[in-house]
């Protein structure tokens, strides 16, 4: 802790506030290349899982974008399976650092990884994203709210409405970002890790040198400077009103950057969990003070930046996923989806954190109500801004 140590010394007489931006802006583009480096083969689906690759044509980027999928059935629920900052061109990070597939397979749920999206945020750039590799369209919200979910039904008996996002780091509030603008499609949104107000304080520089860290791009290609509506829009923590009219199903991880027995205990894992933890715990206050009341929040007094604590908390989730989107294990969701589909609006079951699990491991607490009706978003092309946003991974 030598080098944080350094910047607390320097920055003694200067604001808390201030001092831990100055110290993340130092910290965060070195320690972000640390932890999301390029991936070891650690969890890649074993021989004999029905794992597909697919090439998923995609119009609004001008290319086809690879997407690996495992189905859950006929007409199953889909989970979108999303990455982080250095998302790689060859696999995603959940197959390459967990046993997702394994995980969930029979489990009545379509697993959906799209493949690529470096430093993405999964929305809609204004600009052609231009890094160290060139320039290439990032159309990532209009291609997983309108093409791939097309192409899903259309060749994969996979349901277009009714399902999840799921994302760590990056994509954790991109998750939250596609439920709020896209609620039929989305009435599950898991974020991992995730920075929940990225357009405030010191958020847009810090992303931006993630983002030039990670490929070298630029957070104002994508949403323009901070002051455009677009960062607003992206923020997870300022519309936390659409997630609660929606009653979008909200499972909401963070660590306090203390590693436990799963390991991650190193300088940067640790460094970037604590910095994230306190939006985190600022989104649930504003949810609970806005009447929410559909949601895990798991903070337990351990978890850093890690992929043990992501494919923990993935496994941990399966349950809560399976009864909110209506699967029926080992086939596809078909008629236990229409049985099952108020769940997601009046759960059996709420749950919150145990506070002192290294997984944070959810008790019972009630049940909602009946959700208010969500105002309509629109879509990206109508909006003109995009949608997804996060802290690099």
């Amino acid at each position: 802790m030598k080098l944080v140590d350094r910047f607390r010394g320097a920055a003694k007489g200067m604001p808390r506030r201030l001092a831990l931006g100055a110290a993340a802006a130092a910290l965060v583009p070195g320690l972000i290349g640390v932890v999301g480096g390029s991936a070891t083969a650690g969890a890649f689906s074993r021989p004999g899982l029905p794992v597909e690759y697919l090439q998923v044509p995609s119009a609004a980027m001008g290319r086809e974008i690879k997407v690996q999928f495992q189905s859950g059935g006929a007409n199953s629920p889909a989970i979108y399976m999303l990455d982080g900052l250095r998302a790689q061109d060859d696999f995603n990070g959940w197959d390459i650092n967990t046993p997702a597939f394994e995980w969930y397979y029979q489990s009545g749920l379509s697993m959906v990884m799209p493949v690529g999206g470096q430093s993405s945020w999964y929305t809609d750039w204004y600009k052609p994203a231009c890094g160290k590799a060139g320039c290439s369209t990032y159309k990532w919200e209009t291609f997983l709210t309108s093409e791939l979910p097309q192409y899903l039904q259309a060749n994969k008996q996979v349901k277009p409405n009714g399902g999840a996002a799921v994302g760590l780091s990056m994509a954790g509030a991109s998750a939250l970002n596609l439920a709020n603008y896209h609620p039929d499609q989305f009435i599950y949104a898991g974020a991992m890790s995730g920075l929940m107000d990225p357009s405030q304080g010191m958020g847009p520089s810090l992303i931006n040198l993630a983002m030039g860290d990670a490929g070298g791009y630029k957070a104002a290609d994508m949403w323009g400077p901070k002051e455009d509506p677009a960062w607003q829009r992206n923020d997870p923590l300022l519309n936390v009103g659409k997630t609660i009219a929606n009653n979008t199903r909200l499972w909401i991880y963070c660590g306090n950057g203390k590693p436990s027995e799963l390991g991650g205990d190193n300088l940067p894992a640790k460094f970037l969990e604590g910095f994230v933890r306190t939006s985190n715990i600022k989104f649930q206050d504003a949810y609970n003070a806005g009447g929410g009341h559909n949601a895990v929040f798991n903070f337990p007094e351990s978890g850093t930046h890690s992929w043990e604590y992501w494919g923990a908390q993935l496994n941990a989730m399966k349950p809560d996923l399976q009864r909110t989107l209506g699967a029926a294990p080992g086939g596809g969701g078909g008629e236990a989806s229409a049985s099952n589909a108020a769940a997601q609006n009046n759960p059996a079951s709420q749950t919150t954190p145990n506070p002192q699990g290294s997984q944070g491991t959810p008790v019972s607490q009630g049940t909602p109500a009946a959700p208010a009706a969500p105002a309509s978003p629109g879509s990206p092309a109508s909006q003109g801004t995009p949608a997804a946003a996060q802290s690099g991974h």
